[in-house]
């Protein structure tokens, strides 16, 4: 088995964990590209030249881009892996800025602070991705503070 089918196992096996069983297929096809550390260890993953994730090097978890988080959105069951917000801070959340806690509207039960997240509007398209600072309870309910620390927006160049 080569470094590249070795590595696309185990980027697989990784987003399984992380988002449910069959994702590691749909986000990571048999033509993905890696970018390799100096030590040799997967940081980034692209397919076609679009950045698709990156494996974070504290935890060895994967933060998705956008393009992962889209490629992701289509084939997750409502509510999973999401954050949605309200239409008001919608263009904001799109251009990258933080989520607050009073426009989150619902939150993925299954979800736990430091999780990473898609966040969409009500009609479900992708605004932006990134990482969930509370539990979805605590989001949801609280008026104040950050919820979501947004990664990437889809209105970023």
């Amino acid at each position: 088995m080569s470094n590249i089918d070795k590595n696309l196992k185990k980027v697989r096996i990784m987003a399984d964990i992380q988002f449910g069983k069959g994702c590691g297929e749909v986000l990571f096809p048999d033509d993905v590209t890696f970018q390799l550390s100096r030590t040799k260890r997967v940081r980034q993953v692209q397919h076609n030249g679009k950045h698709i994730a990156t494996v974070r090097a504290r935890d060895g978890r994967l933060t998705l881009s956008v393009d992962g988080a889209v490629a992701l959105s289509g084939v997750l069951e409502k509510p999973a892996s999401r954050v949605v917000i309200c239409e008001d801070a919608a263009p904001f959340v799109s251009k990258g800025k933080t989520a607050f806690a009073k426009h989150v509207m619902a939150v993925d039960p299954e979800l736990r602070a430091g999780d990473e997240v898609i966040i969409v509007d009500d009609s479900d398209a992708v605004l932006a991705t990134g990482q969930l600072l509370l539990s979805p309870g605590e989001a949801v309910r609280m008026d104040r503070g950050p919820a979501v620390d947004v990664r990437r927006g889809i209105a970023q160049s």
